[in-house]
C-alpha cells in the first residue's frame, strides 16, 4: 500500500515519534502507550488497498464504502468504534472563474486518525505541519486533527467567498456600466457564476449540522475539553455560510438589474425603430395617394403640383423628427 498512504506516524504527548514501518503494529504501539495515537493519511486507495487498514482498525463497512467512493456530502456519522466525517475542501480558479470542490473523509477512533483523501484541493499536508509545530493542540489526541482539519478546510471557505466577492463586484460594475458589448456574454457570466456559488453551497451549507454535533455533548472520541475549539471552528462556518448566502442574493438582484435593463434598451430599440417606421410611412402615404393617378386631382395639372407634394412630405418628416426628438424617442 506504499503508493497510497500519504504519511503514518505516531504521536506521543504532542510529539511526532518514529514508529514501526507496520501501521498495524504502531496502532498496537500508540494503544500500548495509552497518551499516543496513530494518523495515517490515504490519497484515493481502491477497495482492496483498503481492506488492510478496515480490517486493522475495525472500521464500520458502510462509513468504508462511502470513503471509497467519492461525491458525499458533508456530514458525521456515529459508529462503534470510530466517527466518520466527510468535510468537502474548496478551491477558487480566479482566470476560469471555477469553484472546484474535492473530498476528505476522516476516521476517528480508540487511538487513531485515518484521513481519506480525494481529489487535490485539500490542505493536510500544510495541516499536518501546522499541528507538528503546535504540541499543545496534539496533545488533545485525535480529536485534534479533526479540528486543525476542519479549521482549515473553513478558513479555505472563508479566503474562497472572499475571492468570489471580489470578482462579483467586478461583474456588478460590468452589469451597471453603460450599456453596450455583447450583453449575452454579460448574462452567461452571470449564470456561470451563480452555477459556482451554487457548487460552493453544497460544500459549506450542510457542514452547519456536523459542526454543531460537535459542540455538543455525548459524542464519543470528543473530550469535552475540545468543544470550544469546534465552537470557533462552527462561528467561522457561520461567517463563510453568510458570505455565500450574500452572493447568491446579489447575484440574484445582479441578474433581475440586467434582466431589467435588457428590457429598457429593447424598448428604447423599438421606440427608435417605430419613430424611423412612422417617418417612412408618411411620404410613403402621401407618394402612395399620388401614384393612383386620379383624374379629379387639379394639383396633378399644375406647375407647383409636384414641389407641393415634395414640401409636404419633407415638412411632415421633419415635424415627426422634431416631435419624437422632443419626446426621447430618438
Amino acid at each position: 500500500m506504499p503508493c497510497v498512504i500519504v504519511d503514518c506516524a505516531i504521536y506521543r504527548d504532542g510529539r511526532r515519534t518514529e514508529g514501526p514501518a507496520d501501521f498495524s503494529d504502531a496502532l498496537d504501539e500508540a494503544r500500548a502507550q495509552g497518551d499516543s495515537f496513530l494518523w495515517i493519511g490515504l490519497h484515493e486507495p481502491t477497495e482492496k488497498e483498503f481492506e488492510l487498514v478496515t480490517s486493522e482498525f475495525g472500521l464500520h463497512p458502510l462509513a468504508v464504502e462511502d470513503a471509497l467512493n467519492a461525491h458525499q456530502r458533508p456530514k458525521l456519522e456515529v459508529y462503534e468504534d470510530s466517527l466518520f466525517v466527510v468535510l468537502k475542501p474548496v478551491t477558487y480558479d480566479d482566470d476560469a472563474d471555477t469553484v472546484t470542490t474535492s473530498e476528505l473523509m476522516l476516521f476517528v477512533g480508540d487511538s487513531f486518525v485515518v484521513t481519506v483523501r480525494h481529489g487535490e484541493g485539500s490542505p493536510l499536508a500544510e495541516v499536518r505541519r501546522r499541528l507538528e509545530q503546535e504540541p499543545e493542540v496534539l496533545r488533545h489526541g485525535p480529536t485534534s486533527v479533526l479540528y486543525a482539519v476542519s479549521d482549515a478546510i473553513v478558513d479555505q471557505y472563508i479566503e474562497v467567498a472572499a475571492e468570489l466577492q471580489v470578482d462579483l463586484e467586478e461583474l456588478e460594475a460590468e452589469v451597471f456600466a453603460p450599456m453596450g458589448g455583447d450583453t449575452r456574454n454579460t448574462a452567461s457570466r452571470i449564470y456561470n457564476f451563480k452555477r459556482q456559488v451554487m457548487e460552493f453551497r453544497r460544500a459549506t451549507g450542510p457542514l452547519t449540522e456536523p459542526m454543531l454535533r460537535l459542540t455538543g455533548t455525548g459524542l464519543p472520541f470528543v473530550p469535552q475539553r475540545s468543544q470550544p475549539f469546534f465552537r470557533d471552528v462552527g462561528d467561522h462556518l457561520t461567517r463563510a455560510n453568510e458570505s455565500v448566502d450574500g452572493l447568491d442574493r446579489l447575484l440574484t438582484d445582479i441578474l433581475s438589474a440586467h434582466l431589467a435593463q435588457m428590457g429598457v434598451q429593447q424598448n428604447d430599440d423599438m421606440r427608435k425603430i417605430s419613430a424611423w417606421a412612422a417617418m417612412a410611412a408618411v411620404p410613403t402615404m402621401i407618394a402612395g395617394i399620388y401614384g393612383m393617378n386620379f383624374d379629379h386631382m387639379p394639383e396633378l395639372r399644375q406647375p407647383w403640383g409636384y414641389p407641393a407634394a415634395v414640401a409636404l412630405m419633407a415638412g411632415v418628416v421633419v415635424w415627426l423628427h422634431r416631435w419624437f426628438k422632443r419626446r426621447g424617442w430618438l
